[in-house]
């Protein structure tokens, strides 16, 4: 199992565990979190925003140029942050610390 914590826009930390392969998208819509993912991961809008820690972003496989695009359009992006159906949990991953922004915006209109 890979242990998340996810840490809402009001400071609440919610503590989840995934299996390896599991995308965290589903892991935080599973644990409750306000995760829309309304294109199920197609990368088509950025509804599943979410804002990595620093010390963990740098473990993760970069983001294509499609999640960068997506990002573009997202309320409150910043350096570290990622869409959450790109990010699949690998043991590597344990222990990661993700922040779900205040607001999620979807340019596309999805």
């Amino acid at each position: 199992m890979v242990r998340v914590t996810f840490v809402t826009a009001e400071g609440t930390r919610i503590e989840a565990e995934g299996a390896e392969g599991q995308r965290l998208l589903e892991l935080g819509q599973n644990a409750g979190l306000p995760l829309e993912g309304t294109c199920e991961g197609q990368m088509a809008c950025s509804t599943c925003h979410v804002i990595v820690s620093a010390e963990w972003f740098d473990r993760l496989v970069p983001a294509v140029e499609d999640e960068e695009d997506m990002l573009d359009l997202a309320a409150g992006v910043t350096r570290t942050s990622r869409l959450s159906c790109q990010i699949e949990l690998t043991e590597a991953l344990d222990g990661l610390e993700v922040r779900v922004p205040e607001e999620a915006r979807d340019m596309q209109g999805r």
